[in-house]
């Protein structure tokens, strides 16, 4: 969203509105980038919503149907929670992006602002919980038996949702719904002659806490899972080791574009010499790498729960309980007998049935 504001607050004057190269005082057509957004990016974040908002409802519903029993399984829902509250914003950047103007008020532009934000990092913070999670499991099974419990994961989840509000505190503090040629914005507002360093401050924090940190403990932790699936027999281990890949992988090309865009253009002046060209680049690069980005929450049900084999049979479960139960008093051929089938895990730990998304 930092990368849509800036783009709209650089082409949001009028339709003949032209924004200077101080180089050589040609003028520098923004006109193009603006139409380009308003054309693209509602069809694109209205399909994020979409199908993201499915995805994670349904994780959402599964999680608390199956009752909340195993530590993985809170992280999971909170992880859900933290998408929703990104995709609930996004239906506030979808009007702003095709009606180029905020007309929410300064209040709902600080609260929304605050919300995108708090469901981005939440949602970085509760995948590296998940890889911790998952680490402990395989690589320290003994003690993962004591330290991975029903309490542990309701007290590290709140601790979490305290860090992800502490992170987005500029975002509630500084954004403000603002007035410029005839129409509002919603932007950050920095104090004067501190704007250059917040500017900074945010691609940094950016970078840092939503891609460093988590490849980071991404690499360590499942280079860990996988020396510890080597040594075990079985030819399961091999389809753990490649959803690790595609976990890793998928984080790091959906992720790094737009971490990577956002520190070009908070460094752009120190990078490159500013000109029209390379100005209208990054606004297209911002627009297509922010997109990038937010498909990842659509991802995420997929890669942490619809590829498990125990969440697909409680998918079933639920499905031939409810929905075909329901849809049987209508249609007759549709056997309500199957409904009561279930098939359920046992973990070789506890003995206890088990719904777990991963390996």
């Amino acid at each position: 969203m930092e990368t849509l504001t800036a783009v709209m607050k650089s082409v949001d004057a009028s339709v003949e509105t032209t924004v200077f190269d101080y180089e050589d005082s040609v003028p520098c057509e923004k006109v193009n980038i603006r139409e380009l957004g308003a054309q693209l990016l509602p069809p694109l974040y209205s399909l994020v919503f979409v199908v993201g908002l499915l995805g994670n409802v349904v994780v959402v519903i599964l999680t608390k149907y199956k009752r909340l029993r195993i530590m993985t399984n809170i992280f999971l829902l909170n992880l859900a929670i933290s998408d929703l509250l990104f995709l609930i914003s996004l239906v506030f950047w979808i009007h702003y992006v095709m009606w180029n103007e905020w007309v929410f008020g300064s209040f709902m532009c600080k609260f929304i602002s605050g919300l995108y934000y708090m469901g981005l990092y939440s949602e970085i913070f509760f995948i590296i919980l998940l890889t911790i999670d998952r680490y402990l499991a395989i690589v320290h099974a003994v003690f993962a038996l004591r330290a991975r419990t029903v309490t542990f994961g309701v007290v590290m989840s709140v601790l979490t949702w305290v860090l992800a509000g502490l992170a987005t505190v500029p975002e509630f503090i500084f954004h403000e719904s603002q007035k410029e040629d005839s129409q509002h914005v919603c932007l950050p507002l920095y104090p004067k002659n501190q704007e250059d360093r917040w500017k900074l401050f945010h691609a940094l924090r950016m970078n840092i806490l939503g891609l460093a940190l988590p490849v980071l403990i991404m690499v360590v932790c499942y280079s860990g899972i996988i020396k510890t699936l080597l040594r075990c027999p079985g030819k399961k281990k091999y389809k753990a080791i490649r959803l690790i890949f595609v976990i890793m992988v998928v984080f790091f090309v959906f992720w790094t574009p737009y971490n990577l865009v956002l520190l070009l253009s908070a460094f752009q002046t120190i990078f490159f010499e500013t000109n029209c060209e390379q100005s209208n680049h990054l606004d297209v690069a911002m627009q297509v790498t922010e997109v990038i980005a937010y498909t990842h929450c659509c991802i995420n049900p997929v890669i942490y729960a619809f590829v498990g084999e125990r969440f697909q049979e409680h998918l079933c479960h639920f499905f031939r309980r409810h929905v075909v139960t329901y849809l049987g008093k209508y249609i007759p051929f549709l056997s309500s007998e199957k409904s009561d089938r279930v098939s359920f895990s046992v973990s070789p730990s506890t003995g206890e049935q088990e719904f777990s998304f991963v390996f």
